[in-house]
């Protein structure tokens, strides 16, 4: 038999399974290298957000720095707004032992131990209290601390109004951050406000934690301030007289704006209703309008001086014109009347329109006007525009366009209807009067420092036209003098200084026609006569104790205030 070859077996193990002929081990090193390589990449460059977190917290983390909101102040200088600390109060539930709940609901009202006890038995281990609490809510909480081991005691900033209500609707309030949500603090919250700092420390092991980084986010050092152009003793006297003149007579509004008319400060700004700033209750929905910049009305006879002084100077009245003025005329598709519709002024001379408040005179003039360069003039003075002042809310009023001044509406708004202004708008425009025909832009704030101690505003005197000429205001000027002196604004004389003003007694509108018992009482006037110094408005809205007439309700207030702020200026 030919002879059989043999087949190259490999041996087998003991299970019988062949043995493979083992291939290059360093094929297996490679891989396990890569493997490893490449989780390592992904750990220490790609870490979970988890991880990266977890480590922060246990190796560096930033620690804030508390910050003080700036200061308001007047203009002498005195702090209206400062920044303290007041105590808030919060527990651990974790912490609380059964012995802590008698002591506890002493101080705590029922709901709150509800929900306290309820947190006993859980993983909770924070659990506010009460927030910036009284003098008296905090004493009971420290009375007991010293007892309780969970009370937390904390520290939060507290804005404080030093005055209480004074000025409440020019300084305005913040929020539970201490961000500004009105007036002033709200307008120049960018300056007052100091975004809390922070520094990054690193934590290492045996050692105190060491500063990593500071540059460009540690604490500022300069406190920033705000100083206004008020005198809050001229704010004091306007408003204990404003307000109790209001309360008096049931008005439904009242505002007050005192203005030096050489240079556009602001002496005082008052508004009724008022509010609060520390008391969260008062601040109804009424009470938060800071009317003088918000509020439009008709001005009624307090406009006659302003629309006259441009009727002169174009031209379409005469200084030495005859007026017949029966108690009601037709104009169009209506009738305008005096005061007293059952008395006829009869024949009276440009000035007398005024020193009577004739509105039959004026009326006549306004037919004569041009609609359109009349209401290009008004548009100068600032009507139908907002008032360019360092305030929040304030509005444009209403100025029709002359295509809509039809029928009887030109002659209605030579009396001031017919069109919207606000308090701080009428006093900006006769302002140009008294100062001899320059209007100004008025401005409330005198300087503003910032948190760098750098001077970033300054409020100062700024002309922005020439509205009359100076012949056309200082003739107005001596017709409003006559207004106290012979006509209707005799309770607003006082012997102290010579007055000069203009009432005013406005309707309101309402559905389309003037509303019946519903009044606007103004009075508008300046003082020293010779050398104005002061410029005021006085108007009290909707009273319902009878007295209406500018006046009678008005002047009189105008009055009180002259003889004080006099007092002031004798002992200052």
């Amino acid at each position: 038999m030919p002879e059989t070859r043999k087949k190259n077996i490999p041996h087998s193990n003991k299970g019988g399974i062949p043995l493979q002929k083992a291939g290059n081990p360093w094929i297996l090193f490679v891989m396990f290298f890569i493997i490893i390589s490449v989780t390592l990449v992904a750990r220490h460059c790609y870490p979970e957000t988890r991880v990266v977190q977890q480590s922060r917290h246990q190796y560096w983390r930033k620690v804030p720095l508390k910050t003080t909101r700036g200061i308001i102040q007047d203009v002498k200088g005195n702090a209206l707004v400062i920044s303290e600390t007041i105590p808030s109060f919060a527990i651990d539930p974790s912490l609380i032992q059964s012995d802590d709940l008698p002591e506890l609901e002493q101080i705590i009202s029922d709901d709150l131990m509800i929900k306290i006890r309820a947190a006993m038995g859980t993983k909770s281990r924070f659990m506010w209290l009460t927030h910036k609490s009284d003098e008296a809510e905090a004493e009971k909480f420290k009375a007991v601390k010293k007892d309780i081991k969970a009370l937390i005691e904390i520290d939060e900033p507290y804005r404080k109004y030093t005055n209480q209500r004074l000025m409440s609707h020019v300084l305005g309030f913040c929020d539970a951050d201490n961000r500004g949500l009105a007036g002033i603090e709200q307008k120049w919250d960018y300056i007052l406000y100091n975004p809390p700092g922070q520094k990054i420390v690193v934590r290492r092991p045996g050692t105190q934690p060491a500063l990593l980084f500071d540059r460009g986010i540690e604490q500022k050092n300069v406190m920033p301030i705000i100083t206004l152009t008020l005198d809050s003793r001229i704010q004091y006297v306007v408003e204990k007289h404003l307000f109790k003149t209001a309360q008096d007579n049931g008005a439904k509004w009242a505002v007050c704006v005192c203005m030096n008319p050489i240079n556009g400060e602001v002496l005082a700004m008052a508004s009724w209703p008022t509010y609060d700033p520390q008391n969260r209750k008062t601040l109804t929905l009424d009470a938060l309008s800071n009317g003088a910049v918000s509020r439009g009305y008709e001005p009624g006879s307090t406009f006659k001086p302003i629309y006259l002084g441009i009727a002169l100077d174009r031209g379409w009245a005469r200084k030495d014109e005859i007026f017949f003025c029966p108690a009601r005329l037709k104009v169009a598709d209506g009738f305008i009347r005096e005061s007293d519709a059952r008395v006829a002024l009869g024949s009276v001379n440009t000035a007398q329109l005024i020193i009577k408040s004739s509105n039959v005179g004026m009326a006549q003039i306004g037919i004569r006007t041009e609609k359109t360069k009349m209401y290009e003039s008004l548009r100068a003075l600032g009507f139908g525009q907002e008032t360019d002042i360092e305030l929040p809310g304030v509005a444009k009023g209403i100025l029709p366009y002359p295509e809509n001044w039809r029928g009887i509406t030109p002659a209605n708004i030579a009396i001031g209807q017919g069109l919207a202004v606000t308090p701080l708008q009428l006093v900006t425009a006769m302002a140009a009067i008294v100062n001899g025909g320059k209007l100004l832009s008025p401005y409330i704030v005198k300087e503003a420092v910032n948190s760098q101690g750098e001077l970033v505003y300054k409020g100062e005197p700024k002309v922005m036209r020439e509205v009359y000429t100076p012949e056309t205001a200082a003739w107005i000027r001596g017709a409003m003098r006559r207004v106290v002196t012979e006509g209707t604004g005799k309770r607003a004389a006082t012997s102290i200084t010579n007055v000069a003003g203009k009432t005013g007694t406005a309707q309101v509108p309402e559905g389309g026609k003037y509303a019946k018992n519903r009044y606007v009482a103004s009075f508008v006037g300046f003082w020293p006569y010779e050398s104005p110094k002061y410029l005021m408005l006085i108007s009290i809205g909707e009273p319902t104790s009878g007295r209406f007439y500018g006046g009678d309700l008005a002047a009189p207030v105008f009055k009180q205030i002259v003889e004080e702020m006099a007092e002031l200026e004798y002992y200052s």
